[in-house]
């Protein structure tokens, strides 16, 4: 059978293409605007050099360079016309700052202009699934097995991101289901709870025993396989996805990374000794690529290591806590050896390393969301200032990205429904259609 086609919006650095693409699923091309974190993606996953199961195919109208959604429809939408029919997933949520609660909700906010874009993208393309990840705002009806369905209760009075993206797509011909996963389930070494919404066509979930909820229940199938098959468990700590790219008694040697500037040091990793470092290094050789670390001052490291010594590790630090270190940031939080990290957040300060005083490489960070070491990553290390809202170095690419092992099973999981749709399609298409469940 061919592999099934996807395309990615906001595609960032690449996590769920990458993740998709693991799951047997061929990229047709991606969308995204930060010219750095495409840069990224392109040496990994387009160019020449990235490895032939991953490859994009890239369609010969589209330049491979980085394009905000709204000039690919300008100068494109009659070749995206012409994908109808041929594309099985449509992957990538829009930015939703605009619509969060967690903010002051601003609804001329110009970033909601991407999420119009992106309807109207999918009414362009009327790809077959959809999947949209990190996804706010929604009402939280239960908890169960680390799943929180959304409340299917009255409307409040304002809207969600979600309750307004979920009446676009119903309006544009998708049946839409959004559901709270936790990484660390699917063997990402690090507690992230992600918000994943799957839709697909209403044409198409008549073929399907319980409609877009049924995407989810093989979700929990492809989990388990998926941990058979890389042999690992639900359960990856931190020490087991990095502590083989310690520092520890070894000498530094100089960073020669290209888009760094002189003075920094890296340290060479050991050998691999836990199945998923093992995994990690699969088509790798060498040093893998941003292995750069911190230079961080005498007294920054001094304090780093009383934190180390003093404070529970694993657990967030607390105002007074952090008030007695002198720390002013909101977020200070030293890893446990022994557990999944932290959320790794677009802010390379956010996270101690568990046993050296200091941050997080950029190397560790993309291990602790499941990246392999082969995937290198391009552009600055870090920005500040105002360009923190104009540029996408390297750790804000990591922070952002969805984690390849969460997309890798997802994509088995939709692939999984789309095989069962089409077969009882076949089958039963003469007759009455199933019964879809009601949600």
């Amino acid at each position: 059978m061919p592999s099934r086609k996807f395309i990615d919006l906001f595609s960032g650095c690449g996590g769920l293409s990458l993740g998709l693409s693991l799951a047997g699923m061929r990229g047709l091309f991606a969308v995204e605007r930060d010219s750095m974190a495409f840069e990224t993606f392109a040496n990994n996953l387009v160019q020449q050099g990235a490895p032939e199961p991953y490859r994009f195919e890239w369609p010969n109208w589209l330049d491979q360079r980085a394009w905000g959604i709204d000039e690919v429809l300008e100068h494109h939408k009659p070749a995206l016309e012409q994908l109808r029919g041929k594309i099985d997933i449509l992957a990538g949520g829009p930015p939703c700052q605009g619509f969060s609660f967690a903010g002051r909700r601003v609804e001329d906010d110009p970033r909601n202009l991407l999420f119009k874009k992106y309807v109207e993208v999918v009414e362009a393309v009327r790809p077959s699934a959809l999947i949209l990840e990190n996804v706010p705002g929604m009402q939280v009806a239960h908890r169960s097995n680390n799943v929180v369905d959304i409340h299917s209760g009255p409307q409040p009075r304002r809207e969600s991101f979600y309750e307004k993206l979920a009446a676009s797509l119903e309006d544009a011909g998708y049946r839409v289901k959004a559901v709270l996963l936790d990484a660390s389930r699917f063997g990402v070494p690090q507690k992230r709870s992600r918000l994943i919404a799957i839709g697909i066509r209403t044409d198409l979930c008549q073929w399907l025993n319980g409609g877009v909820a049924r995407v989810f229940q093989l979700l929990e199938e492809a989990r388990m396989q998926q941990l058979h098959d890389l042999q690992l468990t639900d359960f990856v700590s931190a020490e087991d996805a990095i502590g083989d790219l310690a520092i520890g008694d070894r000498p530094l040697t100089n960073c020669t990374d290209s888009q760094s500037p002189q003075g920094y040091f890296e340290a060479t990793p050991r050998e691999a000794s836990t199945p998923y470092q093992v995994l990690m290094r699969d088509r790798s050789w060498g040093t893998p690529n941003s292995m750069r670390l911190a230079r961080h001052r005498d007294d920054v490291r001094e304090r780093f290591a009383r934190i180390l010594a003093e404070c529970p590790k694993g657990v967030r630090m607390n105002d007074a806590a952090r008030s007695g270190y002198g720390l002013k940031k909101h977020r200070i939080y030293p890893m446990s050896p022994s557990e999944p990290a932290p959320t790794i957040t677009t802010l390379p300060d956010d996270v101690l390393h568990y046993s050296e005083p200091r941050i997080l490489t950029v190397r560790e960070s993309a291990r602790l969301q499941s990246f392999p070491d082969w995937f290198e990553f391009k552009g600055k290390f870090t920005t500040g200032g105002n360009r923190r809202t104009r540029e996408c170095p390297r750790y804000t690419q990591v922070g952002n990205a969805v984690p390849p092992h969460l997309a890798r099973a997802i994509g088995l999981a939709v692939s999984l429904a789309l095989d069962e749709l089409e077969r009882n399609q076949r089958l039963f298409g003469s007759g009455e259609q199933l019964a879809v469940a009601a949600e």
